[in-house]
């Protein structure tokens, strides 16, 4: 991005005055009715209000512009998640200004990853452009902060809005959506110029305009369950099991268990999984099962000691869904699978790319209708190339060739684990906390790396014919 636009957006964010402008926006034409009563209009709309889409709501209302976040639910709202943020999630909440030395909100120091019998702790590592702890909190609890903060910067927030289908004008590209609204379900039309698809893995809104799911890319399952501990609520690191076996073919577990601390007498234990094409899907609950059975009874892990129900959640992976933009709709987070490939990682991720999405549509909203402001928004998946485009791109052929296979046991071998360094440049890989301001050898290993390999085209994808 030009210096120039960052400056910009620098005053348009830190600016004291006030409430953000409520600027109409002319209606397009649209290939459906017209409007009525109901209806309401934006610069910008935003489906859905997960950590994505609050994200790109937030920066979007900071920079001025008038944008409606819509969320089909209420809040609170459970979601299925390992409920941990690595430093790079961490570093977004503090760029929203999130008070993260609140009640509720459990650091970490790392990762205590397990195998073999064996223990190696991973502690964050120390850069300069990011904390160097972690954090805990349910999901509860943890999207309503972010909408709310979201709210509070100016933008629009109406939850129990279910987004039905998208309302286009006459070449196809995206002016509003059609929606039910309220407990009763009514009818009711939002128009804006542009819309940011955040509406998680169903990534219906994106469906919805002909954008298919790449066949190839990776997909996980994930299942997680609430218990009552004592002893493991208070641990300071995120705990990883690698060396797990499915329970019904005996085989390496292509992914990993986790029991991560939430400091209020719970933790959340869960398991995630690649889809395996070789041996069909993993019965994740009765691995799970087995897996608990090892563990120590003095843990409290057991049937007597759960606090929540059993729940699971698919994981689209790799950046799964292209184009990232497309006549009008940006995809952030999950709608355009961007969990991470090496680590299942998702939250970091989504409101980066949220605050990513909020920056091209703040700029591309002070040029005119047409190729000038289309050009500005083309600049979108260009951006998520840059930030992640060939990190992904190398993770997906791990995950294809080893993690599949044969787990995460390869990564965690004896040899591995006795070495600081590797486990350093294993550390930052599986979290990719490369940076610019460090200049150890590990940081420049990995990003000569990245360097090397090229990155993918994000901006070209399937549509449905």
């Amino acid at each position: 991005m030009p210096e120039t636009a960052k400056r910009w957006l620098r005053r348009q964010r830190t600016r004291t005055a006030p409430e953000p402008r409520r600027q109409q926006v002319p209606s397009a034409h649209s290939s459906q009715a017209g409007t009525g009563p109901a209806d309401e209009e934006a610069q910008v709309i935003v489906v859905g209000a997960g950590p994505a889409g609050s994200a790109a709501a937030f920066h979007l209302a900071r920079a001025g512009v008038d944008v409606v976040l819509l969320e089909k639910g209420t809040f609170p709202r459970d979601k299925v998640c390992g409920d941990g943020l690595t430093p790079q999630g961490v570093h977004q909440l503090v760029r929203m200004g999130i008070d993260i030395d609140a009640p509720g909100w459990t650091r970490t120091r790392g990762m205590r990853w397990v195998c073999e019998g064996r223990q190696v702790h991973i502690d964050w590592p120390r850069l300069g452009a990011r904390p160097d702890f972690g954090l805990t909190r349910s999901r509860h609890d943890f999207d309503e902060i972010l909408a709310g903060h979201a709210r509070e910067a100016g933008a629009r927030l109406h939850t129990h809005v279910k987004a039905t289908e998208p309302v286009t004008d006459r070449a196809g590209r995206i002016t509003g959506l059609r929606a039910l609204a309220g407990a009763d379900k009514q009818p009711k039309l939002y128009r804006a110029p542009v819309v940011i698809a955040a509406d998680g893995a169903s990534a219906r809104t994106a469906l919805a305009m002909g954008l298919q799911r790449d066949p190839s890319r990776q997909v996980a399952t994930a299942a997680r369950r609430y218990y009552r501990s004592a002893t493991r609520t208070d641990d300071p690191y995120l705990e990883l099991w690698a060396d797990l076996l499915c329970s019904r073919t005996q085989r390496d577990l292509p992914g990993y268990g986790w029991i991560f601390p939430l400091g209020d007498g719970r933790v959340n234990v869960g398991l995630g999984a690649l889809a395996r094409r070789q041996h069909g899907s993993v019965d994740l609950r009765a691995t799970m099962e087995q897996w608990l059975a090892r563990l120590p009874q003095e843990w409290g892990l057991r049937e007597e000691n759960a606090d929540s129900p059993w729940r699971s959640a698919a994981l689209p992976m790799g950046f799964n869904r292209r184009p990232q933009y497309s006549r009008g709709m940006l995809l952030v987070g999950d709608s355009a699978g961007m969990v991470s490939p090496w680590s299942g990682e998702g939250i970091g991720q989504a409101m980066e790319a949220g605050e990513a999405a909020a920056d091209i549509v703040a700029l591309a909203m002070l040029r005119p209708t047409g190729p000038a402001r289309e050009e500005a928004l083309r600049q979108y998946p260009r951006e998520i190339q840059r930030r992640w485009g060939t990190y992904y791109r190398i993770g997906n052929s791990v995950a294809d060739l080893v993690l599949r296979r044969y787990g995460y046991r390869p990564l965690l071998n004896r040899r591995l684990m006795a070495s600081p360094v590797l486990v350093r440049f294993l550390a930052r890989t599986l979290t990719y906390a490369a940076d610019e301001t460090a200049h150890d050898a590990v940081d420049t290993v990995l990003r000569t790396l990245l360097r090397l390999v090229p990155a993918p085209d994000l901006s070209h994808g399937t549509r449905k014919p």
